[in-house]
């Protein structure tokens, strides 16, 4: 009952995304342009994440140790929650439901609400930028890098970026009032 409602909701606002989607996802049709968001959202899958959790006690030693451990334990939270959601909402992918989408890498899972990659980038970047603030010069820009690349690469309506966004947000500040 609940996936056949979500299906008619997003049947509705699929049709008004489309056409940013469609705009959008000509951007990886272009060589060079195509291969970075490629490239970051391949990156987004995890290995950033799991690099940049391991490698933070050996930056910051003992003051490293904490947040680390709250960003694994955001990071599987974050895992567990977007399943659940992609599982119950039932969103299709922009390039599965409109033919002139055209899919620019390999999904990691068949729906698209909400953006696991964004949730990800936005709340271990919130959280180690709030224990670390200089590692934002490069943290941030790699997150919307991200997030962008799930849309342009037809992967995702503009919509479930935002809802990963706003969950990734959430996950973190739960994070941070934990730990």
């Amino acid at each position: 009952m609940l996936a056949r409602h979500n299906a008619g909701l997003f049947t509705r606002i699929d049709a008004f995304e489309f056409g940013l989607c469609e705009r959008l996802n000509r951007t990886c049709r272009v060589g060079a342009a195509g291969e970075v968001f490629r490239l970051a959202s391949r990156l987004g899958d995890g290995a950033v994440w799991y690099f940049l959790i391991l490698m933070i006690p050996v930056w910051y030693g003992e003051a490293g140790l904490r947040p680390a451990l709250v960003m694994a334990i955001t990071g599987a939270a974050g895992v567990a929650l977007y399943k659940l959601l992609k599982s119950r909402l039932v969103r299709e992918r922009p390039y599965i439901t409109f033919e002139r989408i055209r899919v620019g890498t390999t999904p990691l899972d068949r729906y698209s609400f909400p953006s696991g990659h964004t949730l990800h980038a936005v709340s271990l970047t919130w959280l180690a930028t709030a224990y670390f603030p200089e590692l934002g010069w490069v943290l941030v820009p790699f997150a919307a890098l991200v997030a962008a690349s799930r849309v342009v690469l037809g992967l995702h309506y503009p919509s479930d970026v935002l809802a990963g966004a706003a969950v990734g947000a959430g996950l973190a500040l739960a994070g941070l009032a934990a730990g």
